[in-house]
Protein backbone atom coordinates (compact mmCIF):
# COMPACT_ATOMS: atom_id res chain seq x y z
CA UNK A 1 0.00 0.00 0.00
CA UNK A 2 1.29 3.45 -0.93
CA UNK A 3 0.05 6.74 0.58
CA UNK A 4 0.21 9.20 -2.34
CA UNK A 5 -1.31 12.28 -0.74
CA UNK A 6 -1.95 13.31 2.85
CA UNK A 7 -4.14 16.25 3.86
CA UNK A 8 -4.27 17.39 7.49
CA UNK A 9 -6.41 20.12 9.01
CA UNK A 10 -6.27 21.06 12.71
CA UNK A 11 -4.72 17.79 13.88
CA UNK A 12 -2.77 18.31 17.11
CA UNK A 13 -0.40 21.24 16.42
CA UNK A 14 -0.68 21.00 12.63
CA UNK A 15 -2.93 23.74 11.28
CA UNK A 16 -3.01 22.74 7.63
CA UNK A 17 -0.81 20.52 5.47
CA UNK A 18 -1.19 19.14 1.95
CA UNK A 19 1.57 16.66 1.21
CA UNK A 20 2.49 14.93 -2.05
CA UNK A 21 4.47 11.92 -0.87
CA UNK A 22 7.23 9.75 -2.26
CA UNK A 23 6.23 6.13 -2.92
CA UNK A 24 9.38 5.03 -1.08
CA UNK A 25 11.06 7.33 1.46
CA UNK A 26 9.56 10.36 3.23
CA UNK A 27 11.79 12.19 5.69
CA UNK A 28 10.52 14.75 8.20
CA UNK A 29 13.18 16.93 9.81
CA UNK A 30 12.76 19.37 12.67
CA UNK A 31 13.53 20.07 16.31
CA UNK A 32 11.66 18.27 19.07
CA UNK A 33 8.12 19.51 19.65
CA UNK A 34 7.70 20.96 16.16
CA UNK A 35 5.13 18.40 14.93
CA UNK A 36 7.12 15.71 13.09
CA UNK A 37 5.60 12.92 15.16
CA UNK A 38 2.12 14.41 14.68
CA UNK A 39 2.43 13.95 10.91
CA UNK A 40 3.25 10.27 11.43
CA UNK A 41 0.42 10.01 13.96
CA UNK A 42 -2.02 11.28 11.32
CA UNK A 43 -0.85 8.46 9.02
CA UNK A 44 -1.29 6.03 11.91
CA UNK A 45 -4.82 7.33 12.55
CA UNK A 46 -5.86 6.49 8.98
CA UNK A 47 -4.85 2.85 9.57
CA UNK A 48 -6.13 2.28 13.12
CA UNK A 49 -8.98 4.81 13.50
CA UNK A 50 -7.22 6.28 16.53
CA UNK A 51 -4.10 8.13 17.59
CA UNK A 52 -1.06 6.11 18.64
CA UNK A 53 -0.43 8.36 21.62
CA UNK A 54 -3.86 9.58 22.76
CA UNK A 55 -7.04 7.45 22.73
CA UNK A 56 -9.26 10.48 23.46
CA UNK A 57 -10.36 11.86 20.09
CA UNK A 58 -11.35 15.30 21.37
CA UNK A 59 -7.76 15.86 22.51
CA UNK A 60 -6.24 15.43 19.05
CA UNK A 61 -8.17 18.45 17.70
CA UNK A 62 -5.94 21.50 17.54
CA UNK A 63 -6.32 23.88 20.48
CA UNK A 64 -8.91 26.54 19.80
CA UNK A 65 -10.38 24.79 16.77
CA UNK A 66 -13.85 23.16 16.59
CA UNK A 67 -12.91 20.23 14.35
CA UNK A 68 -10.13 18.36 12.55
CA UNK A 69 -9.86 16.39 9.31
CA UNK A 70 -7.34 13.84 8.03
CA UNK A 71 -7.52 12.54 4.48
CA UNK A 72 -5.26 10.09 2.70
CA UNK A 73 -5.26 8.95 -0.93
CA UNK A 74 -3.71 5.49 -1.28
CA UNK A 75 -2.64 3.31 -4.14
CA UNK A 76 -2.84 -0.43 -3.62
CA UNK A 77 0.31 -1.95 -5.10
CA UNK A 78 -0.49 -5.40 -3.73
CA UNK A 79 2.98 -6.87 -3.46
CA UNK A 80 4.61 -3.58 -2.55
CA UNK A 81 5.86 -2.74 -6.06
CA UNK A 82 6.19 1.02 -6.41
CA UNK A 83 6.42 1.27 -10.21
CA UNK A 84 4.63 4.53 -10.96
CA UNK A 85 3.98 3.49 -14.57
CA UNK A 86 1.45 0.86 -13.54
CA UNK A 87 -2.18 1.64 -12.79
CA UNK A 88 -3.45 0.53 -9.39
CA UNK A 89 -6.75 0.97 -7.57
CA UNK A 90 -7.06 4.27 -5.71
CA UNK A 91 -8.39 4.34 -2.17
CA UNK A 92 -9.58 7.44 -0.31
CA UNK A 93 -9.67 7.24 3.49
CA UNK A 94 -10.87 10.18 5.56
CA UNK A 95 -11.84 11.00 9.11
CA UNK A 96 -13.57 14.10 10.44
CA UNK A 97 -14.10 14.97 14.10
CA UNK A 98 -16.03 17.77 15.79
CA UNK A 99 -15.82 18.46 19.49
CA UNK A 100 -18.55 16.69 21.40
CA UNK A 101 -19.67 14.64 18.41
CA UNK A 102 -19.04 11.19 16.99
CA UNK A 103 -16.19 10.97 14.49
CA UNK A 104 -16.94 10.02 10.88
CA UNK A 105 -14.55 7.52 9.31
CA UNK A 106 -15.01 6.96 5.58
CA UNK A 107 -13.67 4.74 2.81
CA UNK A 108 -14.16 6.19 -0.67
CA UNK A 109 -16.65 8.66 0.87
CA UNK A 110 -18.79 5.88 2.38
CA UNK A 111 -18.91 5.84 6.18
CA UNK A 112 -18.06 2.68 8.06
CA UNK A 113 -20.79 1.17 10.22
CA UNK A 114 -18.15 -0.49 12.42
CA UNK A 115 -14.60 0.82 12.67
CA UNK A 116 -13.33 -2.73 13.14
CA UNK A 117 -14.17 -3.33 9.47
CA UNK A 118 -11.33 -0.97 8.54
CA UNK A 119 -8.54 -2.48 10.68
CA UNK A 120 -6.07 -4.37 8.49
CA UNK A 121 -7.01 -2.69 5.22
CA UNK A 122 -3.90 -0.48 5.42
CA UNK A 123 -1.37 -2.51 7.45
CA UNK A 124 1.15 -0.38 9.29
CA UNK A 125 4.05 -0.78 11.70
CA UNK A 126 5.39 2.09 13.76
CA UNK A 127 8.71 2.19 15.61
CA UNK A 128 8.80 4.97 18.21
CA UNK A 129 10.64 6.01 21.41
CA UNK A 130 7.68 4.86 23.52
CA UNK A 131 8.35 1.29 22.37
CA UNK A 132 10.82 0.92 25.24
CA UNK A 133 7.69 0.50 27.42
CA UNK A 134 7.40 -2.94 25.86
CA UNK A 135 10.44 -3.86 27.94
CA UNK A 136 10.15 -1.51 30.90
CA UNK A 137 6.37 -1.29 31.22
CA UNK A 138 3.57 -3.52 32.45
CA UNK A 139 2.22 -6.62 30.69
CA UNK A 140 -0.65 -4.62 29.18
CA UNK A 141 1.86 -3.01 26.78
CA UNK A 142 2.99 -6.40 25.50
CA UNK A 143 -0.58 -7.71 25.13
CA UNK A 144 -1.45 -4.59 23.16
CA UNK A 145 1.41 -5.37 20.80
CA UNK A 146 -0.01 -8.84 20.09
CA UNK A 147 -3.55 -7.52 19.74
CA UNK A 148 -2.50 -4.77 17.32
CA UNK A 149 -0.62 -7.08 14.96
CA UNK A 150 -3.03 -10.01 14.95
CA UNK A 151 -6.05 -7.71 14.49
CA UNK A 152 -4.56 -6.44 11.23
CA UNK A 153 -4.70 -9.83 9.53
CA UNK A 154 -7.45 -11.70 11.43
CA UNK A 155 -10.82 -10.01 11.92
CA UNK A 156 -12.13 -12.97 13.91
CA UNK A 157 -9.51 -12.04 16.52
CA UNK A 158 -11.10 -8.62 16.97
CA UNK A 159 -14.48 -10.28 17.53
CA UNK A 160 -13.05 -12.76 20.06
CA UNK A 161 -11.26 -9.95 21.89
CA UNK A 162 -14.49 -7.96 22.10
CA UNK A 163 -16.42 -10.96 23.42
CA UNK A 164 -13.73 -11.74 25.98
CA UNK A 165 -13.48 -8.14 27.22
CA UNK A 166 -17.25 -7.91 27.61
CA UNK A 167 -17.51 -11.18 29.55
CA UNK A 168 -14.51 -10.20 31.69
CA UNK A 169 -16.06 -6.84 32.50
CA UNK A 170 -19.43 -8.41 33.38
CA UNK A 171 -17.77 -11.00 35.63
CA UNK A 172 -15.81 -8.27 37.39
CA UNK A 173 -19.04 -6.36 37.97
CA UNK A 174 -20.54 -9.40 39.70
CA UNK A 175 -17.37 -9.89 41.76
CA UNK A 176 -17.36 -6.26 42.83
CA UNK A 177 -21.03 -6.42 43.78
CA UNK A 178 -20.39 -9.51 45.91
CA UNK A 179 -17.36 -7.89 47.56
CA UNK A 180 -19.32 -4.74 48.44
CA UNK A 181 -22.54 -6.49 49.49
CA UNK A 182 -23.48 -6.10 53.14
CA UNK A 183 -26.92 -7.69 52.83
CA UNK A 184 -25.70 -11.26 52.93
CA UNK A 185 -27.50 -12.00 49.66
CA UNK A 186 -25.35 -14.39 47.59
CA UNK A 187 -24.32 -13.42 44.07
CA UNK A 188 -26.06 -14.95 41.07
CA UNK A 189 -23.99 -18.09 40.51
CA UNK A 190 -25.83 -19.00 37.30
CA UNK A 191 -24.97 -15.64 35.77
CA UNK A 192 -21.41 -15.94 37.05
CA UNK A 193 -21.13 -19.34 35.36
CA UNK A 194 -22.40 -17.85 32.10
CA UNK A 195 -19.79 -15.08 32.02
CA UNK A 196 -17.03 -17.50 32.99
CA UNK A 197 -17.96 -19.82 30.14
CA UNK A 198 -17.91 -16.91 27.68
CA UNK A 199 -14.58 -15.73 29.04
CA UNK A 200 -13.13 -19.21 28.67
CA UNK A 201 -14.46 -19.77 25.16
CA UNK A 202 -13.23 -16.46 23.77
CA UNK A 203 -10.06 -16.64 25.86
CA UNK A 204 -9.04 -20.02 24.48
CA UNK A 205 -9.50 -18.66 20.96
CA UNK A 206 -7.31 -15.65 21.73
CA UNK A 207 -4.68 -17.85 23.33
CA UNK A 208 -4.31 -20.14 20.33
CA UNK A 209 -4.07 -17.21 17.92
CA UNK A 210 -1.52 -15.43 20.11
CA UNK A 211 0.54 -18.59 20.57
CA UNK A 212 0.61 -19.28 16.81
CA UNK A 213 1.61 -15.67 16.13
CA UNK A 214 4.49 -15.69 18.63
CA UNK A 215 5.73 -19.07 17.39
CA UNK A 216 5.99 -17.75 13.84
CA UNK A 217 7.29 -14.31 14.84
CA UNK A 218 10.14 -15.42 17.12
CA UNK A 219 12.63 -16.79 14.55
CA UNK A 220 12.08 -13.77 12.29
CA UNK A 221 12.65 -11.45 15.24
CA UNK A 222 15.82 -13.27 16.28
CA UNK A 223 17.18 -13.05 12.73
CA UNK A 224 16.59 -9.29 12.62
CA UNK A 225 18.23 -8.81 16.02
CA UNK A 226 21.29 -10.81 14.99
CA UNK A 227 21.55 -8.75 11.81
CA UNK A 228 21.36 -5.38 13.59
CA UNK A 229 23.60 -6.36 16.52
CA UNK A 230 26.20 -8.09 14.39
CA UNK A 231 25.48 -11.48 15.91
CA UNK A 232 27.03 -10.58 19.25
CA UNK A 233 24.00 -11.29 21.45
CA UNK A 234 21.24 -13.90 21.67
CA UNK A 235 17.65 -12.90 22.43
CA UNK A 236 14.46 -14.76 23.26
CA UNK A 237 10.71 -14.22 23.24
CA UNK A 238 8.40 -16.41 25.33
CA UNK A 239 4.60 -16.27 25.52
CA UNK A 240 3.14 -16.86 28.99
CA UNK A 241 -0.57 -17.51 29.59
CA UNK A 242 -2.91 -18.97 32.22
CA UNK A 243 -4.19 -21.19 29.38
CA UNK A 244 -0.97 -23.14 29.70
CA UNK A 245 -2.16 -24.39 33.11
CA UNK A 246 -5.07 -26.35 31.66
CA UNK A 247 -8.59 -25.63 30.29
CA UNK A 248 -9.20 -21.95 30.89
CA UNK A 249 -12.65 -22.47 32.42
CA UNK A 250 -11.13 -24.74 35.07
CA UNK A 251 -8.36 -22.20 35.75
CA UNK A 252 -10.86 -19.35 36.14
CA UNK A 253 -13.24 -21.28 38.40
CA UNK A 254 -10.55 -22.97 40.49
CA UNK A 255 -9.74 -19.77 42.38
CA UNK A 256 -13.12 -18.06 42.24
CA UNK A 257 -13.04 -17.63 46.01
CA UNK A 258 -9.90 -15.51 45.66
CA UNK A 259 -11.55 -13.39 42.98
CA UNK A 260 -14.54 -12.85 45.28
CA UNK A 261 -12.19 -11.70 48.02
CA UNK A 262 -10.43 -9.08 45.85
CA UNK A 263 -13.40 -8.13 43.64
CA UNK A 264 -11.85 -8.78 40.22
CA UNK A 265 -10.65 -11.62 37.96
CA UNK A 266 -7.15 -12.83 38.77
CA UNK A 267 -6.99 -15.39 35.97
CA UNK A 268 -7.55 -15.23 32.24
CA UNK A 269 -5.89 -14.13 29.03
CA UNK A 270 -6.13 -10.52 30.21
CA UNK A 271 -3.08 -11.44 32.31
CA UNK A 272 -1.07 -12.89 29.39
CA UNK A 273 2.49 -11.68 28.98
CA UNK A 274 5.61 -11.90 26.84
CA UNK A 275 8.98 -12.59 28.42
CA UNK A 276 11.86 -10.77 26.73
CA UNK A 277 15.33 -12.21 27.32
CA UNK A 278 18.91 -11.31 26.49
CA UNK A 279 21.42 -14.14 26.83
CA UNK A 280 18.80 -16.13 28.72
CA UNK A 281 18.24 -13.36 31.31
CA UNK A 282 15.36 -10.86 31.61
CA UNK A 283 15.85 -8.03 29.12
CA UNK A 284 14.41 -5.56 31.61
CA UNK A 285 17.29 -6.29 34.00
CA UNK A 286 20.16 -6.99 31.61
CA UNK A 287 19.73 -4.73 28.57
CA UNK A 288 21.55 -1.45 28.02
CA UNK A 289 19.72 1.46 26.38
CA UNK A 290 21.20 0.52 23.01
CA UNK A 291 20.35 -3.16 23.43
CA UNK A 292 16.79 -2.34 24.51
CA UNK A 293 16.30 -0.12 21.47
CA UNK A 294 17.80 -2.77 19.17
CA UNK A 295 15.44 -5.32 20.70
CA UNK A 296 12.25 -3.35 20.07
CA UNK A 297 13.36 -2.27 16.58
CA UNK A 298 14.06 -5.91 15.66
CA UNK A 299 10.69 -6.88 17.12
CA UNK A 300 8.87 -4.24 15.08
CA UNK A 301 10.71 -5.14 11.87
CA UNK A 302 9.72 -8.76 12.46
CA UNK A 303 6.11 -7.63 12.79
CA UNK A 304 6.51 -5.82 9.48
CA UNK A 305 7.77 -9.00 7.81
CA UNK A 306 4.92 -11.00 9.36
CA UNK A 307 2.24 -8.55 8.21
CA UNK A 308 3.77 -8.41 4.75
CA UNK A 309 3.04 -12.13 4.44
CA UNK A 310 -0.44 -12.05 5.93
CA UNK A 311 -2.26 -8.69 5.94
CA UNK A 312 -4.37 -7.84 2.89
CA UNK A 313 -1.66 -9.22 0.60
CA UNK A 314 0.07 -5.84 0.61
CA UNK A 315 3.30 -4.40 1.99
CA UNK A 316 2.67 -2.44 5.22
CA UNK A 317 3.64 1.18 5.70
CA UNK A 318 6.65 1.60 7.98
CA UNK A 319 6.85 4.58 10.35
CA UNK A 320 10.23 5.22 12.00
CA UNK A 321 9.94 7.95 14.61
CA UNK A 322 13.26 9.17 16.04
CA UNK A 323 14.76 5.67 16.09
CA UNK A 324 18.47 6.49 15.83
CA UNK A 325 18.92 8.02 19.28
CA UNK A 326 20.98 5.89 21.73
CA UNK A 327 22.26 3.56 18.99
CA UNK A 328 25.92 3.25 18.04
CA UNK A 329 27.01 4.01 14.48
CA UNK A 330 27.29 0.33 13.50
CA UNK A 331 23.71 -0.47 14.52
CA UNK A 332 22.42 2.65 12.78
CA UNK A 333 24.21 1.53 9.61
CA UNK A 334 22.66 -1.94 9.80
CA UNK A 335 19.15 -0.49 10.24
CA UNK A 336 19.75 1.89 7.33
CA UNK A 337 20.74 -1.01 5.08
CA UNK A 338 17.69 -3.02 6.12
CA UNK A 339 15.05 -0.37 5.52
CA UNK A 340 16.70 0.71 2.26
CA UNK A 341 16.32 -2.76 0.78
CA UNK A 342 13.63 -3.84 -1.66
CA UNK A 343 11.94 -5.82 1.13
CA UNK A 344 10.38 -2.64 2.48
CA UNK A 345 7.73 -0.50 0.84
CA UNK A 346 6.86 3.08 1.71
CA UNK A 347 8.73 4.49 4.70
CA UNK A 348 8.20 7.57 6.87
CA UNK A 349 11.14 8.73 8.98
CA UNK A 350 11.48 11.55 11.51
CA UNK A 351 14.73 12.84 12.95
CA UNK A 352 16.27 15.96 14.40
CA UNK A 353 19.63 15.04 12.86
CA UNK A 354 19.92 15.58 9.12
CA UNK A 355 23.15 13.53 9.08
CA UNK A 356 21.27 10.26 9.69
CA UNK A 357 18.92 10.92 6.80
CA UNK A 358 21.75 11.99 4.50
CA UNK A 359 23.43 8.69 5.32
CA UNK A 360 20.30 6.76 4.33
CA UNK A 361 19.88 8.66 1.09
CA UNK A 362 23.55 8.58 0.07
CA UNK A 363 23.71 4.79 0.43
CA UNK A 364 20.69 4.08 -1.74
CA UNK A 365 19.06 5.01 -5.02
CA UNK A 366 15.61 5.30 -3.42
CA UNK A 367 13.04 7.83 -4.51
CA UNK A 368 12.63 10.23 -1.60
CA UNK A 369 11.22 13.52 -0.36
CA UNK A 370 12.43 15.65 2.53
CA UNK A 371 9.97 17.75 4.53
CA UNK A 372 10.85 20.37 7.11
CA UNK A 373 8.56 20.77 10.12
CA UNK A 374 8.55 23.89 12.28
CA UNK A 375 5.82 24.99 14.70
CA UNK A 376 3.26 22.76 13.02
CA UNK A 377 4.08 24.01 9.52
CA UNK A 378 5.23 21.35 7.02
CA UNK A 379 7.22 22.47 3.97
CA UNK A 380 9.31 20.80 1.26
Amino acid sequence: MILKRLNILNYKNIGEAHLELSPKMNCFIGHNGMGKTNVLDAVYYLSFCRSASNPIDSQVIRHGEPFCVIEGEYEDKGDGDVDESSESPSLLISVGMKRGQKKHFKRNKKEYKRLSEHIGLIPLVVVAPADTLLIEGVSEERRRLMDMVISQYDHSYIDALSRYNNAHQQRNTLLKQAENSTSGVPFDETLMQLWEEQMAEAGEELYHKRAAFIEQLTPVFQEYYQHISGGQESVGLQYVSHCQRGPLLDVIQRDRHKDLAVGYSLHGVHRDDLEFTLGGHPMKREGSQGQNKTYVIALKLAQFEFLKRTASQTTPLLLLDDIFDKLDARRVEQIVRLVSSDSFGQIFITDTNRDHLDQILSNSSLDYKIFHVEQGEVSV
